[in-house]
C-alpha cells in the first residue's frame, strides 16, 4: 500500500480522475443537457386551465412568517371558490396554533393541529389525505409567492404528460430584485441546470417552496423522508410524467445566510443519501431518468472528495503542470479568507464570496456523508 500512495502514476491518475469528476458536474452535464435541448426538445403546451386546487404547508413554530404567509396564499389572483389551503401545525409550541385557530373560521382554510412532532413527510401525508383539489400545491411558510404564479403554475398542467410542476425561488426581495452574492450566483446556476433539464426531458426533483402534482400521481411519503421534493417529483417520473420547470413561476426568499443555508445544504444532502435507502429502484431501469439523477444529485456528493483528490495529487506530484495547478488552487481557496474578512467592494469581493459558498456547500456535503455513515438523522429544519 506504501508503495502505490508513493508511485507518481497513482497520483496522476488521481489527479484527473478528480478532475474530471469536478469538470463533469459542473461544466459537461450542463452542456450534455443544452446540447441534447438543441436536437430533442420538449415544449410543455401550456394553456388556460383552472381546476379545484388544494394549497398543503407544513409549519412548526412559524408565528413569525405564518400570518403573513397565509395572507399571501388567500390573496393569489386565482378563484377562492377553487381554491383550498390545508396547513398542519406539527407540534409547534409557540404561538402557531393560536395563529391557525383565528384562520380555522375561514371556509378555504382546513387546519390540522398535531400536539406531537412527527416530522415534515408525516404532516404532509396528513395534509394531502385532505386534500380535495385535482392538482395539489406544496409550499413552505417563509417564501412569499407571486400573486400570479399559481395561474401560471397550473398552465403547464393543460399538458397531460405534465404530472409535476416546479416553480423557481428567487432569493432576495421582491422590490429589489435578486441578490447578487455568492448564494445567488450559486442558485442561477442551478435555475439554469433546472431549465435545460425541464427542457428535453423532467427536472430532477422540484423547488420545495413552491410546486405541484397532479393528486392521482400522489404516492405516501415515507415518514422519515427529508426531501419530499425529490421524492414525490420522482415517483410521478416513475409513472411515466414529465416534471417540468417554469421560471415564470416565482417565489422570493429574503432570509439569507452562509449559516443558514449550511445547515440547509447539509440537510439537502443527506437527504439525497436517504433516497438511496428510501428508493433504491432510482439506480436502476426504473427510474426513466436515471443518468440525470446521478449526474445532477449524485455526483455532487463525490465533488469535495473529488477536489480534496485534486489538492493533495497536486501536492504529491512534483513536475510543473501540478505545481501551477497547487498554485491556482491555494489562489482559489485563499479568495474565500476575502469573504470570511468581510471584503465587501469590488469585483474580487464578488467573487470571493462566490468562493466561499462554493467551500461552505462543499463542506456540507462532507458532513451529510459523515451523518450517512454514522447513522445520525437530519431532523426537518425550518
Amino acid at each position: 500500500m506504501k508503495w502505490i500512495l508513493a508511485a507518481p502514476m497513482f497520483w496522476v491518475w488521481i489527479f484527473w480522475g478528480s478532475v474530471a469528476v469536478i469538470a463533469y458536474t459542473y461544466f459537461g452535464y450542463p452542456g450534455w443537457l443544452w446540447l441534447r435541448g438543441r436536437w430533442r426538445r420538449k415544449d410543455v403546451m401550456r394553456g388556460p386551465y383552472v381546476p379545484f386546487v388544494s394549497i398543503v404547508m407544513v409549519v412548526r413554530n412559524e408565528e413569525r412568517v405564518l400570518e403573513r404567509k397565509l395572507e399571501n396564499l388567500l390573496s393569489l389572483d386565482y378563484p377562492a371558490e377553487l381554491t383550498q389551503l390545508v396547513v398542519v401545525s406539527d407540534g409547534s409550541t409557540d404561538s402557531t396554533e393560536a395563529i391557525l385557530h383565528s384562520y380555522a373560521s375561514n371556509p378555504r382554510v382546513s387546519v390540522v393541529l398535531n400536539q406531537l412532532s412527527r416530522g415534515k413527510a408525516s404532516g404532509l401525508n396528513d395534509a394531502c389525505e385532505l386534500a380535495q383539489g385535482e392538482i395539489v400545491v406544496f409550499t413552505d411558510a417563509r417564501q412569499e409567492v407571486e400573486p400570479g404564479a399559481l395561474r401560471l403554475l397550473l398552465e403547464n398542467f393543460a399538458d397531460p404528460q405534465v404530472g409535476c410542476v416546479s416553480g423557481e425561488l428567487m432569493l432576495g426581495d421582491p422590490e429589489k430584485g435578486e441578490t447578487r452574492e455568492g448564494l445567488g450566483v450559486y442558485w442561477r446556476v442551478e435555475k439554469r441546470i433546472r431549465e435545460l433539464e425541464s427542457a428535453s426531458g423532467s427536472v430532477v426533483g422540484a423547488t420545495g417552496a413552491f410546486y405541484a402534482i397532479r393528486r392521482n400521481l400522489l404516492m405516501p411519503l415515507p415518514p422519515e423522508t427529508i426531501l419530499d421534493d425529490v421524492y414525490l417529483p420522482m415517483q410521478v417520473v416513475r409513472q411515466g410524467f414529465r416534471v417540468v420547470f417554469d421560471s415564470r413561476v416565482r417565489v422570493w426568499d429574503s432570509d439569507l445566510g452562509t449559516a443558514h443555508e449550511f445547515a440547509r445544504k447539509v440537510r439537502t444532502l443527506s437527504g439525497n443519501y436517504q433516497l438511496l435507502q428510501l428508493a433504491p429502484w432510482l439506480l436502476t431501469s426504473a427510474n426513466p431518468i436515471r443518468f440525470e439523477f446521478f449526474s445532477h444529485k449524485l455526483l455532487r456528493l463525490i465533488v469535495p472528495f473529488a477536489l480534496a483528490g485534486t489538492l493533495v495529487a497536486s501536492i504529491a506530484l512534483r513536475s510543473p503542470v501540478y505545481r501551477v495547478a497547487l498554485a491556482l488552487q491555494t489562489a482559489f481557496y485563499g479568495l474565500s479568507g476575502l469573504a470570511v474578512a468581510q471584503v465587501k467592494e469590488g469585483p474580487l469581493a464578488r467573487m470571493a464570496d462566490a468562493v466561499l459558498t462554493f467551500v461552505v456547500l462543499n463542506t456540507a456535503a462532507v458532513v451529510a456523508f459523515v451523518n450517512f455513515v454514522s447513522g445520525r438523522k437530519a431532523a426537518w429544519i425550518r
